[in-house]
């Protein structure tokens, strides 16, 4: 696989900032996406969008086709750019495709006394778990930045089980050290535009939270955060079972446990992602014998532009759904609509 960003997007910031405001995020259409609302085990919920796509071929009921499943960065949604992107090469190539969106990430505040994190490896396998139930088909599982993260924690703790729940994975832009990731968007330009672009939303939800349940967390400290740091050592740590901020990057990150991945796995991560220091990055000594590393030099955070002013960003999931296939050991045919390896 190969990368070069167009030569009208030079740099990390921009390759990121541009495709998630204007470039094209799919062929054709824009998708249509349906609604379902999921009763977690805690009793809380779960707010789930797929594909709205013409039914599969006869000789292939939705149940037994590839069912693509993406799972979303901070703060993001089956509305982000990127998930728009994903879904359009699942309706391209005639794969089924939701989004589970992390909890109050859908639309709706949820009603624990929790929200989510980079580490939420147990909500990612109860998620698998329901969709394995009611899904006999191959599980290509997609996790962009957090939710890369997330899900690579999940694969490394379920290890050889990992199997019976999905068929291979990959992670897209994760800041799989989440300490380096976080020193890294909390300085300088990151900290004045991502971060703060991070905490208009993240507060307003924290504070909503703190509504439904009084005491929950210091409300001035909150306000006081200013970077994301500080932000889950007031909120995201405690409210997720961890001692602290330190202790929530520590055993959230999902790199020291690459090793023990025993799933067809990829892992995908510019050297210029501004959110992701290329120092941090894993490398081939870092993961287990399954597992593919792609890092272009170019990309920025979930970018990966291409083509003419003003660009789109299919390219990239295109690339990731096909390795995605071909590491499930997947014919070339799907569904009786065309060839995914082919173009």
């Amino acid at each position: 696989m190969e990368y070069l960003a167009p030569w009208w997007l030079p740099g990390g910031n921009l390759q990121t900032i541009w495709p998630a405001l204007f470039a094209q995020p799919v062929r054709g259409a824009p998708v249509a996406l349906r609604r379902e609302r999921w009763r977690a085990p805690d009793g809380d919920f779960v707010e789930a969008d797929w594909l709205v796509d013409d039914p599969p071929a006869p000789s292939t009921p939705a149940p037994q086709r590839a069912l693509l499943v993406l799972f979303h960065g901070l703060e993001g949604s089956s509305r982000s750019h990127y998930a728009q992107a994903f879904a359009g090469v699942a309706r391209q190539r005639g794969l089924g495709f939701v989004v589970p969106h992390f909890r109050g990430c859908g639309g709706a505040i949820n009603d624990a006394p929790r929200a989510y994190h980079s580490g939420d490896h147990e909500e990612i396998a109860w998620i698998l778990a329901h969709l394995r139930a009611h899904h006999t088909g191959p599980l290509l599982v997609v996790g962009v930045s957090l939710g890369g993260n997330a899900l690579m924690r999940w694969a490394a703790e379920a290890g050889s089980d990992a199997a019976r729940l999905a068929t291979a994975v990959a992670a897209v832009s994760s800041p799989l050290d989440l300490a380096a990731g976080a020193q890294a968007i909390g300085r300088g330009f990151n900290r004045m535009v991502y971060t703060a672009m991070f905490l208009r939303s993240m507060k307003p939800k924290a504070l909503r939270k703190l509504a439904q349940h009084p005491g929950l967390f210091d409300r001035e400290a909150l306000l006081a955060a200013h970077d994301l740091r500080a932000f889950d050592d007031v909120f995201t740590a405690p409210l997720h079972g961890f001692a602290g901020v330190d202790d929530y990057y520590a055993r959230a990150s999902a790199k020291p446990h690459l090793k023990r991945l025993r799933i067809p796995a990829l892992v995908v991560n510019a050297l210029n992602d501004p959110f992701v220091p290329a120092g941090s990055l894993p490398g081939a000594r870092d993961v287990g014998p399954g597992t593919t590393l792609w890092q272009p030099a170019q990309g920025g955070h979930v970018g990966f532009p291409a083509g003419a002013p003003p660009g789109h960003v299919y390219r990239m999931p295109e690339h990731v759904v096909r390795w995605l296939w071909q590491a499930a050991g997947l014919p070339d045919a799907i569904s009786g609509r065309g060839c995914l390896l082919k173009h």
